[in-house]
């Protein structure tokens, strides 16, 4: 490996956000679909795992040339490279260019300061039986808007010729999903999400690289 690069940016939650958490144990009267927490904090977190794979899903759907693709495996060559593909018999394995991380809250001094009490809300809604007109209520917990999380991402520099490229497509992932929603719940307007300040970082021991990247790397995402 050449080298890694650090992209670090503010995910503010722009509507509430669903991504659920266990309820299989939930006590009588609790809410019927929580969020994820922090098992020490108790606090809201959004899983790595989320990210990618509503970041992946995203740009698997705009740049898949055949789009009846429906093994992840299939994907375009670029999309496996920054995301990986697992050894399936004689197949060689690729390992994933990128590194997503669970993000966690930023804001809590901010939010504290503005009388929020609880980052979480619980939004009742009702299904209708159209036939007996019968209700079907349920409780959602969501994030609230306002919220913002310290997002990073790791990308692995395997191949030098490859790199603008990759990051390109890395941050059109980004603005998709900006576009697009996070979480459940999306075409009610749940988890609309924006990426605010941008900040890169090479980690490398070999100064050319540095020198050769960091300037371009950082007009791909409008990064200081």
């Amino acid at each position: 490996m050449l080298a890694k690069i650090k992209i670090k940016s503010e995910l503010e939650i722009l509507t509430g956000l669903h991504i659920g958490g266990n309820s299989a144990f939930a006590a009588i009267g609790a809410v019927d679909s929580p969020v994820i927490k922090d098992t020490l904090t108790m606090e809201p977190i959004i899983p790595g795992s989320s990210l990618k794979g509503k970041m992946r899903s995203l740009l698997a759907k705009k740049y898949n040339t055949n789009k009846c693709v429906k093994d992840p495996k299939d994907d375009e060559d670029f999309i496996l490279r920054l995301f990986g593909k697992a050894k399936l018999g004689k197949e060689k394995a690729i390992e994933s260019r990128l590194q997503f991380f669970d993000i966690f809250l930023k804001n809590k001094k901010e939010l504290r300061d503005r009388g929020v009490e609880s980052f979480t809300e619980v939004k009742f809604e009702n299904n209708i039986n159209r036939i007996t007109a019968k209700a079907d209520p349920r409780q959602i917990e969501r994030v609230i808007r306002g919220t913002k999380f310290e997002f990073q991402l790791i990308y692995n520099i395997l191949n030098e010729e490859e790199i603008e490229d990759d990051l390109k497509i890395v941050y059109d992932g980004i603005k998709l999903l900006e576009e697009d929603y996070l979480g459940g719940s999306g075409t009610r307007g749940y988890g609309r999400i924006k990426f605010n300040d941008f900040k890169i970082e090479l980690l490398s021991s070999e100064s050319d690289i540095k020198e050769k990247y960091e300037s371009k790397v950082k007009n791909i995402f409008g990064a200081n």
